[in-house]
């Protein structure tokens, strides 16, 4: 039976090589002139996303909020901020998505609220009141300091006194955004209602949001300094932040989270075809944490984690992490990115010189869409926009403003998505964009890519097409090939297809010849790649890849 939605049930592994297109609504389209996108500009342009091949959307928060961080900081979890527009909105844009084949995933951000949610307005107002306890309180030491040296991500202590209880409250970001306390299980059931009420309106997945924050160390202990091959500065937060100097023992990651991911699995499980993904940030542990959040078949249905969200694009890397998910994530399954909205846009980050960036961007692509895993793009990257060039006032980001100028927060990933080469604000906003739109940006607008042979967006549809048409891709087995450090090789293989990749990731030519034993049946050109192959041997560019079917 179709729900308000017109949600249908259909395959329940549909996440299982799934590809995402993340949606940054106050940055997609503006449909009312205040400068920030609603949900009506996502309806406006889901045929837009349909076409580019993408089976699902991962919308980024449009709940109530006062908006400290972006959303990030809920004030009610059941409800839209004006901003973005109305539940009934929200419920168009779902009918909408699911009339052009398109899933809704949508963040739940549940580690922590906004100190404006009623329920952290109740806790704080005494010790004793019902929600007393439902969020992490704590007794001074005796010389007024906090109760531990855990320090929160955007700087500072972890930390915050409140006058009214004379106790300390713990916040992994923001003062503003108290940490909920799931050693209540009232914490938990409250929260669970709030991902029915999604699942009621016929959502079909969950992106949850620093997923292995939840739990705290009931002790408080003080986390131990950071230690080679430890979460070291850089892996959890920039080398500017000091909380990277920490091993986060204690503050997140704990073992009780595995029984709230059951309790949230077993919740999915009760609707058809639903699915889950974890943002796991924990520095060198990630793959450990990934692997308990998704082995088993009863938590998670995947994750993904920051490993190839940094400055590297080489061969090394990229079968580094590769190698080590499958090594250490024997049942679960991955979701791979370059770019979100957290991390600077990958063209930025791998490109060397601007004249590189759009074939760096085909090759990004096609390095993503041949891996074994489902995949994630963020909004604009099918366009090759570099990162934006911002001035310190106009930051919006909490985290930048409190670390500029040595890091520049989040901002110039989050710009407007640039729509029309010659309109206003590139087709964005009738008024003045909440954030700049970059001027650099708008040769590369849709309108300027539309229809053009060898755009970055041509061959975003045509990569993303050649994904589906061969189904090792999907969700086949993986096997790396031996050859030099400097070549990315591997196999896919799925029903008796074997395909073969050969990607070169340098920038100058290199010619390779395949192993011993690995005969090519038939060479199956990639989109926008034509290298030379004799008897063999691959001639490969700079920036490319050879593809062929194997006997």
């Amino acid at each position: 039976m179709a729900s308000r939605s017109g949600r249908t049930p259909s395959n329940p592994d549909w996440w299982r090589g799934a590809v995402v297109y993340q949606v940054y609504p106050r940055s997609f389209q503006d449909t009312t002139g205040d400068g920030i996108g609603d949900l009506r500009g996502v309806t406006e342009r889901l045929p837009y996303i349909a076409g580019l091949g993408v089976d699902a959307i991962w919308l980024s928060p449009f709940f109530t909020s006062p908006m400290a961080d972006m959303g990030y900081d809920v004030s009610d979890y059941c409800d839209v901020d004006p901003m973005f527009g109305t539940l009934a909105d929200f419920d168009a844009m779902m009918k909408e998505a699911h009339r052009l084949g398109l899933k809704v995933i949508i963040d739940q951000v549940i580690s922590h609220t906004s100190d404006q949610h009623p329920w952290f307005k109740e806790s704080r107002s005494d010790r004793t009141n019902p929600r007393a306890d439902w969020y992490v309180w704590a007794d001074p030491k005796p010389d007024g300091t906090a109760p531990n040296n855990w320090l929160a991500i955007f700087g500072g202590p972890a930390w915050e006194w409140d006058g009214v209880r004379k106790q300390y409250y713990m916040h992994n970001f923001l003062g503003s955004q108290p940490d909920l306390n799931f050693h209540n299980k009232a914490v938990q059931d409250a929260l669970l209602e709030t991902v029915r009420f999604w699942l009621d309106r016929g959502v079909d997945g969950f992106r949850l949001d620093t997923v292995n924050y939840y739990f705290h160390d009931r002790e408080l202990r003080d986390n131990p300094p950071a230690v080679r091959d430890d979460d070291g500065p850089g892996l959890d937060a920039p080398d500017v932040n000091p909380y990277g100097m920490q091993h986060h023992l204690y503050d997140k990651t704990q073992p009780e989270n595995i029984g709230f991911l059951q309790r949230f699995r077993a919740l999915l499980d009760e609707y058809p075809d639903r699915a889950s993904v974890g943002e796991v940030g924990d520095g060198a542990r990630s793959l450990k944490t990934v692997a308990a959040y998704t082995g088993g078949g009863d938590k998670l249905n995947m994750c993904y984690t920051f490993d190839l969200l940094g400055p590297d694009f080489t061969a090394t890397h990229i079968r580094h992490c590769v190698t080590a998910f499958h090594e250490a994530v024997t049942d679960g399954w991955v979701c791979w990115a370059f770019s979100n909205h957290d991390v600077v846009r990958h063209v930025s980050r791998f490109a060397a010189t601007q004249e590189e960036r759009s074939r760096v961007a085909s090759l990004a692509i096609s390095v993503l869409a041949t891996l074994r895993g489902s995949i994630c793009l963020y909004q604009g990257e099918e366009l090759a926009l570099p990162e934006a060039e911002l001035a310190f006032e106009d930051l919006r980001d909490p985290y930048g403003i409190r670390f500029w100028p040595a890091f520049k927060g989040r901002d110039g990933c989050r710009t407007p998505m640039v729509w029309e080469k010659k309109a206003a604000n590139a087709g964005f906003s009738k008024g003045k964009p909440w954030l700049p739109v970059p001027e650099e940006h708008r040769a590369l607008a849709v309108d300027a890519q539309e229809g053009v042979e060898g755009s970055v967006l041509a061959h975003y549809r045509e990569t993303l097409a050649f994904r589906k048409r061969h189904a090792p891709l999907v969700d086949g087995g993986m096997r790396f090939l031996d050859t030099n450090e400097d070549i990315l090789a591997f196999t896919r293989e799925k029903d008796g297809e074997t395909l073969v990749f050969v990607f070169n990731l340098r920038r100058g030519p290199q010619s390779v010849r395949l192993p011993e034993g690995v005969k090519v049946a038939q060479v199956i050109p990639m989109p926008g790649f034509a290298p030379a192959f004799d008897k063999g041997e691959i001639a490969l560019d700079a920036l490319d890849v050879f593809c062929a079917r194997l006997a």
